[in-house]
């Protein structure tokens, strides 16, 4: 006589992906990676797709003209979605600063059945420009840098993300249990 083997049953099934868009400085990689701690220790699959190493091992070449950052975030949205439809929660905190591109990620997701919520990580450029986590708006105020979004480079804000954070108003924390009601709200986490 053979034994069934027990079926673990875990109540989420699918993947999604959490855009974090903002301004450079405005917390979107500090509260992924909260979040990837907070998922993690739930026995969760996440991966945070970090923007800065996503441009240096998959959209190295690529500058900072709007075709440019089109085709990253589209790269960036491609893995997202490929990660997600095979149950993984991909985190990913990129600026994303334009809504066309935004939208065409969102887009893919929802072509393919794919869970996206989109989090705009609402920090003021002043509030960011203090923060200043890798020197860009001091290269920018110094001439040493254009094209920094949000000061001398568009930032398109999102009309209707599915959450909006005001990181200056509350703990790391707290925004990332913020994006963690919304998953579970959604079914997702």
């Amino acid at each position: 006589m053979t034994s069934t083997p027990e079926i673990q049953e875990n109540h989420v099934t699918s993947g999604a992906t959490v855009w974090l868009t903002g301004l450079p400085s405005a917390g979107k990689t500090t509260i992924a990676h909260e979040l990837a701690g907070r998922l993690r220790a739930e026995g969760r699959p996440v991966e945070v797709l970090d923007g800065d190493e996503i441009r240096e091992f998959i959209s190295a070449g690529l500058g900072f003209s709007r075709e440019d950052r089109h085709v990253n975030v589209g790269r960036i949205g491609f893995v997202a979605e490929l990660l997600a439809r095979n149950g993984v929660l991909a985190l990913v905190p990129v600026i994303a600063p334009y809504a066309d591109s935004r939208e065409a990620v969102r887009k893919r997701h929802q072509e393919n059945g794919t869970p996206y919520l989109e989090v705009h990580v609402a920090t003021p450029v002043e509030v960011c420009s203090e923060r200043d986590v890798k020197g860009l708006y001091a290269q920018q105020a110094a001439g040493e840098l254009t094209g920094l979004t949000g000061v001398d480079d568009p930032y398109e804000e999102p009309d209707a993300p599915d959450l909006r954070i005001e990181s200056q108003h509350q703990t790391v924390q707290e925004s990332a249990a913020a994006v963690h009601a919304l998953l579970s709200e959604r079914g997702l986490a």
